[in-house]
């Protein structure tokens, strides 16, 4: 379960206020996939920033799985996210010098849990049809191989939500189909809980729901 209650976040630019989020509220039930949209700069990609404890809001509340993730600090909030949110983005940033299968493998690594992430970073990559790739740095992948590993690096800790901002959108359109069905595919394995923000109106149809933010606010869920 995703939970926001009147969430805000204001930035200064210039000497200026820019509201960003101006009081936004829904829910996302356990094992939901609803799809965010609303125009460029409308604040969906701050508003998963937050939800992922990347960052904190000016004001509202945030839960995940009953957990107030505004109230956690420092350690305990990166640990929280580590395990409990994994994040996909436009652009999958995976470190080019690394092969998929040291990428997909990273979060474990960093999180201090090296010990057998080798083997579960190979069943991810199988799961995302990518196991015959896993000895194949970033430059020698197409755009959706790319994207395949990145959604394995996300699942590495076993996170219980998926935040995706734009996964489909740097892709051609049998690309973004392909990402968008492996997500499906993915989310019933993995028990996960998705919230999705996109341009793509098809994807969205095909979506549980879809939340609407206008001008910083919820302008209407359907």
């Amino acid at each position: 379960m995703i939970t926001l209650e009147g969430v805000r976040k204001t930035y200064t630019s210039g000497g200026e206020s820019i509201h960003v989020l101006r009081g936004v509220s829904f829910c996302v039930e356990p094992g939901g996939v609803v799809a965010l949209m609303g125009p460029s700069g409308v604040g969906k990609s701050t508003l998963l920033h937050l939800i992922a404890g990347l960052d904190r809001p000016d004001g509202g509340r945030i839960e995940l799985g009953g957990m107030d993730v505004t109230a956690l600090k420092g350690t305990a909030r990166d640990h929280f996210r580590r395990r409990t949110v994994g994040v996909v983005y436009q652009f999958h940033f995976l470190l080019p010098e690394f092969t998929a299968l040291e990428n997909v493998m990273m979060p474990a690594v960093i999180a201090g849990e090296g010990r057998g992430a080798r083997a579960r970073a190979l069943a991810l990559l199988g799961e995302v049809g990518m196991a015959h790739r896993a000895g194949h740095t970033p430059a020698k992948l197409s755009g959706g191989e790319q994207q395949r590993a990145a959604i394995a690096r996300a699942l590495m800790n076993s996170p219980r939500v998926l935040l995706a901002d734009e996964p489909t959108g740097n892709l051609d359109e049998e690309s973004a189909a392909q990402a968008f069905a492996l997500l499906l595919s993915l989310k019933a394995a993995h028990g996960l809980t998705v919230l999705m923000a996109t341009h793509n109106v098809a994807l969205a149809a095909a979506c549980d729901r879809t939340v609407h933010l206008h001008e910083g606010r919820v302008e209407g869920q359907g």
